[in-house]
């Protein structure tokens, strides 16, 4: 026969165990909801890594202006915009090939919108060893902007901007003011 003491001490050895078990299967699910968690979050690390680097490419422009911009004026209207480009410390090359046309300039000003202005490109300092099209670090490219064919022709007091649209990267924006004169060569800097 039992005694009350011994049935208390099988009810809290049975509460006991009850407890033990209940308690591991809260730590068993917990486990996996913590490997789901922090798998999902590793695959969303790397998306958001992949989605910055994306991001960065695009804000970053690879080229960058050297020196002046030269104007060069016949009458009263400028007929090129001439300027040396260049690539950004750690930039990837750019292609700027006249054929190739990976490259687009764009002009604007208050009367007008161009997005493909023709332009000419000579390299000023180029590698020897590629005789490739590619502007790569320590390289130069003069560019030459036709602005002649505007519908509207860029004359004296003019606020303008230049837009070189590479394939990857961000836009290099050119804004300059023609003088209050327009002379056969003139400094926009």
């Amino acid at each position: 026969m039992y005694t009350n003491e011994s049935m208390d001490k099988g009810d809290k050895v049975q509460n006991i165990i009850e407890t033990i078990i209940i308690l591991i299967a809260f730590i068993v699910v917990a486990s996996v909801f913590a490997v789901t968690i922090l798998s999902a979050r590793s695959a969303s690390t790397e998306k958001d890594k992949q989605a910055i680097r994306a991001g960065l490419e695009g804000v970053q422009s690879s080229m960058n202006v050297k020196g002046s911009i030269i104007a060069e004026g016949s009458g009263t209207a400028v007929s090129d915009a001439i300027f040396t480009l260049s690539l950004v410390a750690g930039g990837s090359p750019v292609n700027l090939s006249a054929t190739a046309k990976e490259v687009v300039v764009g002009y604007k000003d208050q009367a007008q919108f161009e997005n493909d202005v023709p332009w000419t490109i000579k390299w000023i300092v180029s590698k020897q060893a590629t005789a490739d099209d590619m502007l790569e670090e320590g390289e130069l490219a003069e560019i030459t902007v036709d602005l002649s064919g505007l519908g509207t022709a860029l004359g004296a007091n003019t606020a303008f901007n230049l837009e070189i649209k590479p394939p990857k990267g961000a836009v290099l924006n050119i804004n300059r003011t023609t003088p209050a004169a327009i002379q056969p060569v003139m400094d926009l800097n």
